[in-house]
């Protein structure tokens, strides 16, 4: 298993793919995928290795934008789609993670406290990867505004047509939409958490404590029906939120041209990239931090 979890981090050259684009969808289908997972850490170890993979494409994507005289649509359509499949792997493994332990994936050990706190339902929040696109799309504007005052094409995100911006527009609302029922969804099943089962069963249970008794296996069986549900819930919602990111970020790419796709997935990369290393190094300050505090406390 581990072979199969983390081989593909080891190699130097990425298979270059040549077919068309394609839209793969989350929700459940008869396919099946050939990873396991054992429990968090083995996803954690996944991870790891998935962004050293993203830094790589990262490169690659780089490169392809300053050889992009040289490169043919073909290629860069190529490229493009093997990054779009770095992504759809890694929420393939994410919805196999999370049939096992979900929690973890609410909580993720893996990320910083800094990403943690800017979590929408185990991710990023599908209504983000507009706003990266549109301030990608303003900064390339102005900084070649003169070009386009003139005529010149620059065939950046700077560039987007009459056609593009109205079909990201259509994409946003639908996105939008779909993303307040996901909360929606979510905020009815958080209620649950009070509703009658739970309250009922937290009371008996606060009595035998007060009486001193001991949890009886049968009320420990109680316990976990009324608890699986919700963790069930959670995975059907985490699943529809996942499908819901891969498919915005799909969407944007297939409108955008080959050399716009480059440049937003550039962005994309550098922003998790960059988000990710300045939460890890807050959270290394503050364990720092609260060590020497508890030195002098135990000094003093």
């Amino acid at each position: 298993m581990q072979t199969l979890l983390f081989s593909s981090c080891n190699k130097n050259n990425i298979e270059q793919y040549t077919t068309p684009p394609k839209v793969m969808s989350l929700l459940p289908s008869s396919s099946t995928y050939d990873i396991n997972f054992d429990g968090t850490e083995n996803f954690q170890k996944f991870y790891e290795c998935w962004m050293v993979q993203q830094n790589q494409y990262l490169n690659e994507l780089v490169a392809a934008k300053s050889a992009q005289s040289q490169l043919t649509n073909d290629r860069m359509h190529a490229l493009v789609d093997r990054v779009i499949e770095h992504y759809e792997h890694y929420y393939k493994a994410k919805s196999i993670c999370a049939k096992k332990d979900v929690l973890s994936i609410f909580s993720p050990p893996w990320l910083s406290s800094l990403e943690v706190a800017f979590l929408w339902i185990g991710g990023w929040r599908p209504s983000m990867a507009f706003h990266l696109l549109y301030s990608k799309c303003s900064m390339q504007f102005q900084a070649r505004l003169n070009d386009l005052i003139q005529g010149q094409k620059t065939c950046d995100l700077g560039d987007l047509s009459a056609s593009q911006l109205a079909e990201f527009d259509n994409l946003q609302k639908r996105t939008i939409r779909e993303e307040r029922e996901i909360t929606d969804m979510m905020a009815e099943h958080q209620e649950t958490v009070a509703d009658a089962p739970m309250v009922e069963l937290s009371h008996v249970v606060s009595e035998m404590i007060r009486g001193g008794e001991n949890e009886k296996k049968e009320l420990e069986e109680r316990i976990e029906s009324v608890l699986e549900p919700k963790v069930e819930g959670l995975v059907r919602i985490l699943h529809r939120a996942d499908d819901l990111r891969l498919r915005a970020l799909q969407g944007i790419v297939n409108i955008l041209t080959p050399k716009q796709a480059i440049y937003f997935l550039i962005a994309a990369a550098e922003l998790h990239l960059r988000l990710h290393e300045w939460g890890k190094k807050k959270d290394v300050a503050k364990r720092g931090q609260q060590g020497i505090r508890e030195g002098e406390s135990h000094n003093s």
